[in-house]
């Protein structure tokens, strides 16, 4: 009897509510181990492997496998609403099993499949996953380094530093603006641990300039890794319908980086993939398992919260649902909407102009680039009285007017914007009629 295609199995899970993506991965392997119908236990089990809240019976208050201390609840603000109950996470506890579990199992997987790599695991920050990998992998040995990649970015993290700290032995080639293939051919006699390349995330280089793909490095048999910064899952975002948005022109991906050949890429949990604060670390299964059993993992693991909120990022991105990540919902709104909001806002405050802008990615993601914006312009210096509305209202001063760009502003909270502005207003006419 002939097993089922990929694509009906893949299907018939969908009842479980897993993402497509997840789906088809599960039925692959359930039809390679020639036991398709495996693949519905193969889902439950994908399924229980998801962090999840669970009611601790166990009368251990600060469990370890269980998240240690319970979230406490939010305070309501005012608002009346039935309290949620306090409930632990499975963390480290695997619900199949009922055994320890590791955090990474959680997340991990998820981000091995978005980016075609073996394996994967998180840490607290882009920083921590640069330091991580060099110290396991390159610890008092050579790192083959370009110079025109000797970053540093905000909070004055410098690339040379994190070598010093991490006992690394830092090896520049070629010059400033121009780096080949040949130079790093020829500082093979220091006997490298690894190649590392840095994506300029925060500035750009033009002119007399050369640099060298992640293919002609992985050609010389050297480890390669690849420090992307900013964290684009895939050069082709097929979570889009339009795809890729030209301001995207030039970042680096994490998944053409492994096809390219680099062993291992680094990048960010924020940057560009729209999720929490982290430092996320995927390829080779061998070299990501050394990472995770070095002692310094442990101090720069993340913690439960961390771990929930990326999960719904890689989760959405695995649905093709880019409306659920904030970030895509902002940076991929018409521009034709945000001038009618824009419109609409002036009206409800009775004054400011709509006005014609353009936004930025920021955190060091796609420098030089611009994105199409509008937003409301009012004329004077009035930050301060926006930043004293509840809630607060932040702004930028442009030609002596005050700007609000609506590309980053909720639809949901216009009518904050209008309150803001109309108050603004009010508070500088009675300034000027008090000073007279």
């Amino acid at each position: 009897m002939r097993p089922p295609s990929v694509d009906a199995l893949a299907r018939s899970l969908h009842g479980l509510e897993i993402p497509h993506a997840v789906a088809v991965d599960l039925a692959r392997a359930a039809i390679a181990a020639g036991d398709a119908a495996s693949a519905p236990e193969l889902a439950l089990r994908w399924r229980r492997a998801r962090l999840t809240p669970v009611v601790n019976g166990t009368g251990v208050l600060l469990h370890t496998n269980l998240g240690r201390a319970p979230r406490p609840r939010r305070a309501s603000r005012g608002r009346q609403h039935e309290p949620e109950p306090v409930r632990y996470s499975n963390l480290e506890f695997d619900l199949g099993s009922g055994l320890r579990g590791s955090r990474q199992d959680h997340v991990g997987p998820l981000l091995a499949s978005l980016v075609g790599a073996e394996s994967a695991l998180v840490v607290n920050n882009g920083a921590a996953a640069v330091l991580l990998v060099l110290t396991t992998l390159a610890q008092g040995r050579a790192v083959l380094v370009s110079r025109g990649e000797l970053v540093e970015i905000g909070g004055g993290f410098r690339l040379p530093e994190i070598f010093e700290a991490c006992g690394a032995r830092m090896v520049e080639v070629g010059t400033t603006n121009r780096t080949y293939r040949s130079d790093y051919a020829r500082a093979l006699g220091a006997e490298p641990a690894v190649i590392l390349q840095v994506h300029r995330s925060n500035f750009s280089m033009t002119g007399f300039t050369a640099s060298v793909g992640i293919g002609e490095l992985a050609s010389l048999g050297v480890p390669v890794v690849a420090d992307l910064g900013s964290g684009l899952l895939d050069a082709t975002t097929p979570w889009l319908e339009q795809r890729p948005p030209a301001w995207l022109a030039g970042e680096p991906a994490a998944r053409q980086a492994l096809e390219g050949g680099a062993a291992l890429v680094t990048f960010s949990g924020d940057k560009l993939l729209g999720g929490p604060q982290a430092g996320l670390i995927a390829g080779r299964a061998d070299l990501v398992g050394e990472c995770g059993r070095h002692p310094l993992a442990r101090a720069l693991r993340p913690g439960a919260l961390v771990l929930e909120e990326l999960e719904e990022t890689l989760l959405a991105y695995l649905a093709r649902s880019p409306l659920l990540i904030p970030f895509w919902q902002m940076a991929m709104a018409p521009v034709e909407g945000l001038r009618a909001r824009a419109g609409s806002i002036c009206e409800k405050a009775a004054t400011g102009q709509p006005v014609g802008l353009t936004a930025v990615a920021g955190g060091g993601s796609a420098p030089g680039q611009s994105i199409e914006s509008a937003g409301v312009a009012l004329d004077g210096d009035h930050w301060r009285s926006l930043i004293d509305h509840e809630p607060p209202v932040l702004s930028r001063r442009e030609d002596g007017r005050t700007i609000i760009d609506l590309r980053t502003v909720d639809p949901a909270d216009d009518d904050v914007v209008a309150d803001a502005l109309r108050r603004a207003a009010s508070a500088a006419t009675c300034s000027t009629t008090g000073s007279g």
